[in-house]
């Protein structure tokens, strides 16, 4: 595994000598293909890029078969047919927000601001004058890292939670682009203590609400039109760290080439709610969130895994799309 430099305050990416071994090499060429596109106008680059993943997507079936049964359960009334759209859009927009990230990696921060426009952003001048802390709500869309780092650029210290990539390479790549405007990664693993003193200190915080943690901590409310085991993590957190809970999601607008955040008002009704209701508010807002703008969203995730006694679980139905073999 890869040594990583830890500490009590951050986690800091580190670089190896051996992420020059030739099992490696494919993804710097991809890399490289990737940074050259960085520079193409959007208007010429997007329509290859869709073109490409619609293409590519053709042979992701295990990704598409999750995808397929987590729309099934949360969107019965939409047609198989309108469901395939949906996630053959979801492809496209997870190739254009990887292009994203690449260019936050190598074009200019007036560059990248331009490129993003804020909705809401009024909502966060009431909790700055109120002298709180604020910890963002943000559903799993699959540009959920670049609102952190345009706040960052924009001069307000950033803090957020992190998985760490299976391929080392790909991750000291993805968390080294996550921290070049500042701000601090804690990846999980290490506990949620040091992602809660960081946002005790000021440093905004970045909770993503929709994972399953099993059913031990978990209350089972509605989610869409199914129900899903949801941590209620944000009442606790909004207590200890004396913070706003605000949502928050990013939607790629692949024709102008312009990413709009969107800023709820904070979710002022929770501060004293019993579990169920703070975690069916959570849902709420991802609802609110994720309904216009479907393909946005990570439909491939297991966040339906955890059932209530006796429902199987989604993923091992073989009456849905049997698995391949």
């Amino acid at each position: 595994m890869q040594k990583k430099q830890r500490s009590n305050i951050e986690f800091i990416p580190l670089f190896k000598k051996s992420f020059f071994l030739p099992k490696y090499w494919g993804i710097w060429a991809a890399v490289g293909v990737m940074l050259m596109f960085a520079y193409v106008p959007v208007k010429v680059r997007n329509p290859v890029l869709a073109k490409i993943a619609k293409f590519a997507a053709r042979f992701i079936g295990s990704a598409r078969r999750r995808a397929r049964i987590n729309l099934f359960y949360c969107f019965p009334e939409l047609s198989e047919q309108q469901r395939e759209a949906i996630i053959d859009q979801m492809f496209v927009t997870a190739v254009h927000s990887t292009m994203l990230m690449v260019e936050q990696s190598v074009r200019s921060p007036e560059y990248l601001m331009k490129r993003v426009r804020w909705h809401g952003d009024e909502h966060l001048d009431a909790i700055r004058a109120s002298g709180r802390n604020v910890i963002f709500m943000v559903p799993h869309g699959w540009s959920v890292d670049i609102p952190a780092m345009m706040m960052a650029a924009r001069g307000q210290p950033m803090a957020a939670m992190f998985h760490n990539q299976k391929n080392e390479l790909v991750d000291w790549m993805w968390n080294t682009v996550r921290r070049r405007f500042g701000g601090r990664m804690h990846a999980r693993q290490d506990g949620i203590k040091p992602f809660i003193s960081s946002v005790r200190q000021g440093y905004w915080g970045y909770y993503l609400p929709d994972q399953d943690h099993g059913a031990e901590h978990s209350e089972f409310v509605d989610f869409f039109a199914t129900y899903k085991a949801t941590l209620p993590a944000v009442g606790r957190l909004m207590k200890v760290c004396r913070a706003a809970i605000v949502p928050l999601f990013p939607v790629y607008r692949a024709d102008e080439g312009i990413l709009d955040i969107y800023i709820n008002p904070e979710m002022s009704d929770i501060a004293e709610a019993d579990d169920h209701t703070i975690a069916r508010r959570m849902n709420e807002e991802v609802e609110k969130l994720v309904s216009p703008n479907p393909e946005q969203y990570v439909w491939v995730l297991k966040f339906l895994k955890t059932r209530k006694e006796g429902d199987i679980e989604p993923y091992k139905r073989q009456d849905l799309w049997p698995k391949e073999k």
